[in-house]
């Protein structure tokens, strides 16, 4: 008999019951952002709300920063059953609170919680693997989870597409609720009750308030009426975020690595490079499906899968440079991040002033650069940290790209509002001002690969 003979496969029918729960449960935040970024411009035209289109983005993803750093240590003082459980129904009653909401205030609370929800939700689906799974399918069960966020990347354009060319964009968060429940109910019936343990570490309450008051003050700059205050907002932001940097150094309850804002060490760049990029082209997701739609008449479909575009490059490159050898990992980090500042300035002119195969040619190069560098950009800052702190380094670049995330769609909010895109987007406004909306961000992305090539010599 081959020593694999009596190896459990991935679909054994005692196994693919756990393996369609896990798949649920990365699904639910895998698909959100396209959805949700397809279907933006129909929430903002019937609840208006387009000066807090930013706001969106950013709750979703400042919910899934919080639920990220609690989330192990929600398992752990609950069980992972309970704690999944309670995971799923906090983003049911994020999706069914937008899915009601009569404006847009309401709306972007029901994204918080959404995120709250789904953060902890792959999180402790990532938690489960471990548990549900035998050591020896565990590569194929990672692998399937890739699969799982690149299908999203498909799925997710045409769910929130339909919804919206239906006139029914509250459709699909209902249809999320639904999920959610189903995910719910399978975690009840699916996962053994466990004893509830205790846990010494603490979670880093300052950071995390700290973090969301400098973000808030951030997308806060694009709403207040004077130019003076605006500006104070923004730095006051920025302010704070420094000053999540500072406690983190000071403290042993970490959210990230000490040496995150020491930029001679090969952790501090990696980390700064994500923060960059994630910021530098999270406003194309925010607002793209937006300008699609105004400049060239296109449908929330076509709009969704142009703006997926990014989404898709990634999950190729990311595949095709799996097993580049380490010696080669500099240049790709290099060319990577090189790549992502030629897609962000050209998606700047693209967006705005070209056609509809540019759009979605400078998308896919963002993407592209993301895909080629990020695996490699992850391996230097795990490695670069100290041996105490490798495992808060791996879970830093999650944590990190999801800041950047929220920081530049609040910005990208706070500019958008300041060019006027406030009340709506125009054909001719979106010609004549969009260009500094996405403009805007390409210093970071030039910061990013300033870092990178510094990296690169490593």
């Amino acid at each position: 008999m081959s020593p694999t003979a009596d190896r459990p496969a991935l679909l054994d029918p005692k196994l693919l019951p756990r393996f369609a729960l896990l798949c649920l449960g990365i699904w639910l935040n895998a698909a959100d952002t396209l959805v949700t970024a397809t279907i933006m411009p129909s929430v903002a035209e019937e609840i208006g709300g387009y000066q807090y289109f930013g706001w969106s983005v950013a709750a979703f993803l400042m919910g899934s920063i919080i639920a990220g750093a609690c989330s192990g240590k929600l398992s752990i003082a609950m069980g992972l059953r309970q704690a999944s459980m309670l995971a799923g129904i906090a983003y049911a009653i994020g999706c069914a609170m937008s899915a009601l909401a009569p404006e847009f205030i309401t709306f972007v609370v029901g994204r918080l919680v959404q995120g709250l929800g789904a953060g902890a939700v792959v999180a402790l689906c990532y938690v489960a693997i471990t548990a549900l799974f035998p050591e020896s399918l565990w590569p194929r069960v990672y692998g399937a989870v890739a699969g799982v966020w690149g299908g999203a990347t498909l799925l997710g354009p045409l769910v929130g597409g339909l919804f919206a060319q239906a006139g029914f964009w509250r459709g699909a968060f209902w249809l999320f609720v639904a999920q959610a429940v189903i995910f719910v109910v399978a975690v009840a019936v699916m996962l053994p009750s466990e004893k509830r343990g205790e846990t010494r570490d603490r979670i880093p309450r300052l950071q995390l308030a700290l973090l969301i008051v400098g973000v808030s003050l951030i997308g806060l700059a694009g709403i207040v009426a004077s130019p003076l205050a605006a500006m104070t907002c923004a730095l006051l932001g920025l302010v704070g975020m420094a000053a999540m940097l500072v406690a983190n150094r000071r403290t042993e309850d970490r959210l990230l690595p000490r040496t995150v804002s020491d930029l001679t060490t090969a952790t501090g760049l990696g980390l700064l490079i994500m923060f960059a990029c994630e910021a530098a082209a999270i406003g194309f997701t925010v607002y793209g499906p937006a300008f699609i739609q105004a400049r060239h008449a296109a449908s929330p479909l076509m709009a969704g899968y142009v703006t997926g575009a990014i989404a898709a490059g990634w999950t190729v490159c990311a595949l095709l440079v799996s097993g580049l050898p380490q010696a080669r990992e500099g240049m790709a980090i290099r060319l990577g991040v090189g790549t992502v500042l030629a897609g962000v300035v050209w998606g700047a002119w693209a967006v705005t002033r070209g056609g509809l195969v540019e759009t979605g040619l400078s998308f896919l190069v963002i993407g592209c650069g993301f895909g080629l560098s990020w695996a490699f950009l992850a391996r230097r800052v795990i490695n670069g940290a100290p041996a105490d702190e490798h495992a808060l380094a791996s879970s830093a670049v999650p944590t990190v790209q999801l800041v950047g995330g929220a920081a530049g769609s609040a910005a990208a909010g706070a500019m958008a509002n300041l060019l006027g895109f406030g009340h709506g987007i125009e054909a001719s406004a979106a010609q004549a001002s969009g260009p500094w909306l996405f403009g805007a961000f390409v210093p970071l992305a030039l910061v990013a690969f300033a870092a990178a090539w510094r990296l690169g010599r490593r």
